[in-house]
C-alpha cells in the first residue's frame, strides 16, 4: 500500500515529511537507484517545477541526491507538468520530475515523475521508491543540504512552444478573436500569453505575475468567478482559467458562464466525430463527470466510459480501448493522438480550433449538453478508514441512491491528495440533492472527521 504517492505523485507540505530536505534527497536517489539498478537505464533526469517559493530548494535537494548516484540532470525552469512529461519523451530522458503541488496552496508542493514515455510511473516503481526512502530515512540526517548549481536550459522552453504552436498552424481566422486568460500565478504565467499573443490572437492576461506565495491564490481553475467579470467587462470571446502546474483548463463563455471539463469533452467529441476523427465512439471520463454529458453523448451516437477519478486512470483506460479523446470535469483532458498527458495549452487551441472551425461562440457549442445539478462535499478526516466498518454510512448512502435511481449518482470517495472525503450527489432537483449530500457529510463528520466544507 502506498504511503506517499497518491493519484498524483506525492503532495505534503513543503519542508514537512515527505517533503523534507533529506526525504527529497532520498527521493531522488532512490529514483536513480532504481533507473540504474532496475531498469538499466543511464540516469539522465528533466527537472521542471512551478512557481512556488518551495521549488528551488526542492529542485537542488532532489539534483543532489541524483548526483550521489552519478546521475545527471537538466532544469527546464518553470514550465507545465505537461511540458516536462513532453520534453522527456522527445529527448530520451531516462526519467522526467515536476515539482508542483497543481491546485494547492503555494505552502503546499510535490513530485511527480513521468517515464521516459511520458507517462506516469508504474506502481511497481512507486513503492519501490517508497521502500528505499523508508529503509534509508533514520540514517540520513534531517538538516542534510547539498548546494549544487541550478542551469536552466532555455532550449526546452523554445521545444515546447514549437511543438504547441504546430497544433493550430493548420486554423486560419480572419476576425479578431479576444481572449482573457487567468494563469493562476503558475506556470503558464510567462508562456501562455507569449503563445497566443504569437498566434495572432488578442490576450489579456491575468493573475500572471508570481512571486512564491500567490499561486492558485483565489484565482485559476479553482476560482474563475473574477475571470468571468472581465470576459463581461472586456466583450471577450473566451476566457480560459488554468490552474497552478497547467495540466487543467475550464472555460468562460462570451456570455460569462463558467464550463467545466464536462463541456471540453462534449465539444471536442461533437466535432472530433464529424471531422472522422475520433479512433472510437467511446469517450473516457471519471465516475466524478455529470450524467448530463453521458446523455449528451449518447445521443450523439457516442458512449461515456467512467473510471476512478485521476488522470492516470483515463489514460490507462484510453490505452485498453483505443480511445484518443477522454478526460476529467476538473479540466485535465488528453488527446492520446498527440500526447498521453493533459495539457492546459493544448486544449485551448483545440477548443479554439473548434471556435473557429464552426464559426459559433462557445455558448453555442455547448447548448447540446445540460448539466444535471451536482453537489460536491469534502470532510476533513483524522484517519482513512473503510467505510464499510461504519454500517450507519453505508445506510445513509445506499437509502439515498435508491431514492435517486437512474436519474442521480452518488459518488463517496477518499481524496487522493488530502486528508479528505469527497462526497458528490447528482440529480435533478437541486434542492433534494443538497439535503442529501449534507445528509452524508454529517454522517461521515461523526465517525470519521472534523467538519465538512
Amino acid at each position: 500500500m502506498h504511503k506517499f504517492f497518491g493519484t498524483d505523485g506525492i503532495r505534503a507540505k513543503a519542508g514537512e515529511f515527505p517533503l523534507d530536505h533529506s526525504s527529497v534527497f532520498l527521493i531522488g536517489k532512490a529514483l536513480t537507484h532504481i533507473l540504474i539498478n532496475k531498469l538499466g537505464k543511464k540516469p539522465l533526469i528533466l527537472i521542471g517545477r512551478d512557481t512556488r517559493e518551495s521549488g528551488e530548494w526542492i529542485e537542488k535537494a532532489l539534483c543532489a541526491g541524483i548526483l550521489s548516484e552519478k546521475g545527471e540532470t537538466h532544469s527546464a525552469g518553470v514550465l507545465p507538468t505537461s511540458a516536462i512529461a513532453y520534453l522527456t519523451a522527445k529527448f530520451n530522458y531516462s526519467a522526467g520530475i515536476v515539482i508542483s503541488a497543481s491546485h494547492n496552496p503555494y505552502y503546499d508542493n510535490g513530485i511527480k515523475i513521468f517515464s521516459s514515455k511520458g507517462t506516469k510511473i508504474s506502481s511497481e516503481i512507486e513503492e519501490k521508491i517508497e521502500e528505499y526512502l523508508i529503509e534509508r530515512k533514520s540514517i540520513i540526517r534531517e538538516s542534510l543540504q547539498q548546494e549544487n548549481q541550478i542551469i536552466i536550459n532555455k532550449a526546452l522552453r523554445d521545444t515546447y512552444i514549437k511543438f504547441l504552436k504546430s497544433q493550430f498552424s493548420n486554423i486560419h481566422f480572419n476576425q479578431d478573436i479576444k481572449l482573457v486568460i487567468d494563469c493562476s500565478n503558475g506556470a503558464s504565467s510567462f508562456i501562455a500569453p507569449q503563445i497566443f499573443s504569437e498566434l495572432g490572437l488578442k490576450v489579456i492576461p491575468l493573475n500572471n505575475k508570481p512571486n512564491g506565495k500567490n499561486i492558485n491564490l483565489n484565482c485559476g481553475s479553482l476560482y474563475p468567478e473574477s475571470l468571468a467579470q472581465e470576459v463581461i467587462k472586456n466583450k471577450a470571446n473566451l476566457g480560459i482559467a488554468y490552474d497552478g502546474d497547467t495540466d487543467r483548463a475550464i472555460w468562460v463563455d462570451e456570455k460569462g458562464k463558467i464550463l467545466n471539463g464536462d463541456y471540453t469533452l462534449f465539444i471536442l467529441a461533437d466535432f472530433l466525430k464529424k471531422k472522422g476523427k475520433l479512433s472510437s465512439p467511446e469517450i473516457i471520463a471519471t465516475i466524478m463527470s455529470n450524467l448530463g454529458l453521458e446523455i449528451a453523448l449518447q445521443k450523439k451516437g457516442l458512449t461515456l466510459i467512467r473510471t476512478p477519478v485521476g488522470d492516470k486512470y483515463v489514460l490507462e483506460e484510453m490505452i485498453k480501448r483505443g480511445s484518443n479523446l477522454g478526460g476529467e470535469q476538473s479540466g485535465h483532458t488528453i488527446f492520446l493522438d498527440i500526447f498521453p498527458t493533459g495539457d492546459g495549452i493544448l486544449t485551448s487551441l483545440k477548443m479554439l480550433e473548434v471556435l473557429i472551425t464552426e464559426g459559433k461562440n462557445l455558448s453555442e457549442l455547448a447548448k447540446g449538453m445540460e448539466e444535471f445539478p451536482q453537489i460536491l462535499l469534502n470532510v476533513k478526516i483524522k484517519e482513512k478508514k473503510d467505510l464499510n466498518q461504519f454500517p450507519e454510512i453505508i445506510k445513509t448512502i445506499d437509502n439515498i441512491k435508491e431514492k435517486l435511481g437512474k436519474e442521480g449518482r452518488v459518488i463517496v470517495r477518499f481524496s487522493g491528495t488530502e486528508p479528505k472525503v469527497r462526497i458528490m450527489v447528482e440529480g435533478r432537483d437541486y434542492k433534494k440533492i443538497k439535503e442529501y449530500a449534507h445528509q452524508i457529510g454529517e454522517i461521515i463528520e461523526k465517525y470519521l472527521g472534523f467538519k465538512y466544507l
